[in-house]
């Protein structure tokens, strides 16, 4: 059953050779010099890119610096060297890239303006709060991107891939955040690179395996092989901890922000011609916007229907279209 599976996926008839994929993906193989030269050029320039559609806050020129970037290549490189039990240098490239972009990051940082909220750019706050989902489809997508690299007539979906990965946007991110001090947004948004570069290594392995490409089994060296697993055991602890601690964060406040946004509508139903427009949560502070003709009812009854329903830690403040902005302290206080 396995078997048949894997020969439609991966059908011998159009998997590329050996030589091929060592030859795109080892960064000592061939012409080393040459590789590094368009991969430092590439990456930098990606990484120049991404800062500015960052600081922006542009997805069209963000997408454009991940179609750019090569630093899936050396990543996949890993997991080709990982089950070949060949050391390509792969490692210490990927490093030494991941530093130059954040440098380049904090770098752009010096222009954001004082008291600059950086959640407030979508190009931050969607690489800086990652969840398991994000582990999910990056994947899906290292599976992808491996499929296309190990067969010959699939090579066209390396762009999707590209973009649906993204490995520069998060390390430009968290070097903007570093550079502003923002160290739980630059660890979030590290998070999110060191997910999607575990999903391409374990994905590519497992392709590349499946593939062909792996040491036979007589020939493997166990020492190496316990290294490797202790070694994604450890990313994958370093990884998943905080995406599910994130994930159940994320649930927790949607099911506090709904309870909210249900005694908001009983509390402005009491006024004629009123109704809740927005609740939504910044920091530790509960939005309610509401459309008013006159003075609304007293805020004290919203949060006493709110008591016990949601954390005392949550502020509640009350906004209304005259004008009105009631901060009424502790939701649920």
């Amino acid at each position: 059953m396995l078997s048949a599976i894997l020969e439609r996926v991966l059908p011998a008839s159009q998997l590329r050779p050996p030589q091929d994929l060592v030859r795109e993906l080892d960064v000592s193989a061939g012409d080393s010099r040459a590789k590094a030269s368009a991969f430092w050029t590439m990456l930098t320039l990606s990484a120049v890119v991404a800062a500015g559609g960052v600081m922006t806050d542009s997805t069209a020129t963000v997408i454009g610096a991940m179609i750019i970037a090569p630093l899936s290549t050396p990543i996949m490189g890993i997991a080709l060297g990982a089950v070949r039990q060949r050391r390509t240098g792969a490692v210490r490239t990927v490093v030494l890239g991941c530093a130059l972009v954040i440098g380049i990051g904090v770098l752009f940082s010096a222009v954001v303006p004082g008291g600059y909220d950086l959640v407030r750019n979508s190009q931050v706050a969607g690489r800086t709060s990652p969840g398991l989902m994000d582990l999910v489809s990056a994947l899906a997508t290292g599976a992808a991107g491996a499929v296309g690299l190990s067969r010959r007539d699939v090579a066209a979906v390396l762009p999707g891939v590209a973009i649906a990965i993204s490995l520069v946007p998060p390390l430009v991110v968290a070097g903007v955040c570093l550079g502003q001090g923002a160290l739980w947004l630059t660890a979030g948004a590290l998070v999110l690179f060191l997910s999607n570069l575990l999903a391409l290594v374990c994905a590519g392995m497992v392709v590349f395996a499946a593939s062909g490409h792996g040491t036979p089994a007589e020939h493997r060296d166990r020492r190496s092989v316990r290294r490797t697993r202790l070694g994604l055991a450890l990313l994958f602890t370093v990884v998943f901890v905080p995406l599910l601690a994130n994930t159940a964060a994320t649930v927790l406040l949607a099911v506090w922000t709904n309870r909210v946004e249900e005694a908001a509508d009983r509390w402005i139903a009491e006024q004629p011609d009123s109704s809740v427009t927005h609740v939504y949560t910044a920091s530790r502070t509960m939005h309610v916007e509401v459309r008013v003709r006159d003075t609304p009812p007293p805020v004290d009854e919203l949060r006493t229907d709110l008591r016990g329903r949601v954390p005392d830690q949550f502020v509640l403040v009350v906004e209304t279209t005259l004008g009105e902005r009631v901060a009424a302290g502790p939701v649920g206080g």
